[in-house]
């Protein structure tokens, strides 16, 4: 059997006991045609192979370059040198794929962030990206994990829809129709869909929300796990234009259980990256104090990355209402020296960004629930409270980010949800189908949606959105 081989992190808990063994990667580093770096993708952490002088051809040495694939034999020896507590001493060597060293992107050197985007199908094979990508693995397995132990069903919407759950309108078109204007058309002009593949207009999914409450009203719990997509012009560090969410829908809850729901999840998805990758976030956390050191000195965090993720998941999360959160950020000294770039305009108004990180940085210091937001400014599925001003909505700021979670109680009675969309505008004949939720045993109940990418930035301390997603979809660039 060809793959008869230990991973290298496997290999590296053990203790060097004259074991033999077979292991494969790609080169690091090679030195003196003796010390090669090899690693597996298992680890961060390298295997030192070291070569006996004078024991392989000049043919094979020559081609152990940077990020050749390599098979080795060998025998595990505790090391003589520093830093690691074993090598493994070279039997055999086989060349399992070349590496023009000259040629390839990434020498053995540090780059920049902004260069390893442009290498996006490389990147995996740095540190950086590969304790990244780990950590993101270990939370999207966290995630079905809490889900499963809770007894929810793990519901797949659909990605191709033909509803704007949010009502933006920034949706990305699924069309079979030609682009060349030779599409059919309606007497106005218009592109006559029933033409097409659905018959209908269809887009991307922004939000698989809608079809999870579906779900609820039949098993009681569900969640949904999976890409959405948002035509969003926005070039910027918090943005992507094709990221992952997760989507649970509970029957039976109301807006408290629901805000139990989400500081219990988040708290168990951290926390179990931070029992199975504490080796990643070590490394991660060296990594983010090396960069604030670079920043000035009121920019920096007043806490690293490990101390910042074991305070979220030992501490209650602060919850005051949308209400209490203008009142404290109109008497905030950052408000009455106007440094926010969005003046506190009154109540009513949308909080930016800026604001949510004010609460959570500066006044609570910890992360906050905020709760009961304007109607005005929320989805029309939301349940109106009974002051007729206000929705059982909340959002969950993160220290670093802002908002990582929206949710809220969903509006379970009839005329009052049927009211509100004839409001905003939303015809009732396009969603017969979520409306009939409420026709047939309707009950209360409540959802919350958390940005898987802006999950992992929290939890990774990475500061730029496109450095957790393997392949950034963004305005202008869909390479790779």
């Amino acid at each position: 059997m060809f793959n008869k081989r230990i991973k290298i992190k496997e290999l590296l808990a053990q203790e060097p006991a004259s074991q033999e063994v077979t292991v494969m990667g790609w080169v690091r580093t090679f030195r003196n045609n003796q010390f090669i770096a090899l690693n597996d993708g298992s680890t961060n952490n390298h295997l030192q192979v070291v070569l006996e002088l004078g024991k392989f051809p000049e043919e094979i040495l020559k081609r152990i370059t940077t990020s050749a694939s390599l098979r080795v034999q060998g025998i595990v020896e505790p090391s003589l040198g520093k830093g690691q507590k074993m090598d493994l001493k070279a039997v055999s060597i086989e060349i399992l794929g070349d590496s023009d060293a000259e040629k390839y992107p990434l020498q053995p050197k540090k780059h920049s962030l902004e260069f390893l985007r442009e290498k996006a199908h490389l990147r995996f094979r740095t540190n950086t990206f590969g304790a990244v990508f780990r950590v993101r693995h270990a939370l999207a397995f966290a995630v079905h994990q809490f889900f499963n132990e809770r007894g929810f069903i793990y519901l797949h919407t659909p990605i191709i829809t033909a509803s704007d759950a949010e009502g933006a309108g920034e949706m990305f078109r699924v069309t079979t129709l030609p682009m060349d204007g030779t599409a059919p058309k309606n007497e106005d002009g218009s592109i006559n869909y029933k033409e097409d593949f659905f018959g209908r207009s269809t887009n991307l999914t922004v939000s698989g929300q809608l079809e999870g409450e579906l779900g609820a009203t039949a098993f009681g719990e569900i969640y949904t796990f999976g890409p959405t997509f948002r035509a969003e012009n926005s070039n910027t560090a918090r943005h992507l234009a094709e990221f992952w969410m997760i989507e649970p829908e509970m029957a039976f809850y109301d807006l408290e259980d629901n805000m139990n729901l989400a500081e219990a999840f988040i708290k168990y998805i951290i926390g179990y990256a931070m029992d199975h990758n504490a080796e990643d976030l070590h490394f991660l956390d060296q990594r983010l104090a090396e960069e604030e050191k670079q920043l000035p000195q009121d920019k920096r965090s007043e806490m690293g990355l490990l101390d910042k993720l074991k305070f979220v998941v030992d501490n209650q999360f602060e919850r005051i209402t949308y209400t209490e959160a203008i009142d404290i950020l109109r008497e905030s000294n950052h408000n009455k020296k106007k440094k926010f770039q969005y003046e506190i305009t009154g109540w009513g108004m949308d909080l930016q960004s800026e604001h949510e990180r004010y609460l959570v940085e500066k006044h609570f210091k910890k992360p906050v629930i905020l709760s009961n937001y304007p109607a005005a400014i929320k989805a029309f599925y939301m349940r109106q409270n009974e002051d007729g001003k206000t929705v059982a909505a909340m959002d969950i700021l993160a220290p670093g980010i802002g908002e990582i979670v929206g949710g809220s109680q969903r509006e379970e009675r009839m005329d009052r949800l049927t009211t509100r969309m004839k409001e905003m505008h939303i015809p009732e004949e396009e969603l017969w189908w979520y409306l009939d939720t409420r026709r047939f045993g309707t009950v209360p109940h409540a959802g919350f949606g958390l940005g898987f990418e802006r999950m992992v930035q929290f939890v990774t301390g990475m500061n730029n959105i496109r450095d957790v997603i393997a392949f950034p979809r963004t305005p202008g660039s869909a390479d790779f």
